[in-house]
């Protein structure tokens, strides 16, 4: 599975790995997933989800239900 974040879409960018010398190699910049399971009460059920750091602070400021809905609007879960 790819590493995306089902609550903001975050995916892994290229960049550079610059050495002392600045030479100057592909690398990946992989954004902090994690494997979380919510009980949204809404929904009366366990949801596992695959989130970053940063959707994970978006969940504690808005609501796991109002995150959930809103991914759903997105594209970035399914239904």
């Amino acid at each position: 599975m790819a590493r995306i974040c089902e609550i903001t879409g975050k995916i892994a960018i290229k960049g550079h790995k610059v050495s002392h010398s600045n030479k100057k190699s592909k690398r990946w910049f992989s954004p902090n997933i994690q494997t979380k399971t919510f009980f949204v009460e809404e929904e009366n059920r366990e949801i596992k989800l695959k989130v970053s750091a940063e959707g994970l602070r978006h969940m504690n400021k808005k609501g796991v239900y109002v995150c959930i809905k809103e991914a759903r609007e997105k594209g970035y879960l399914a239904k």
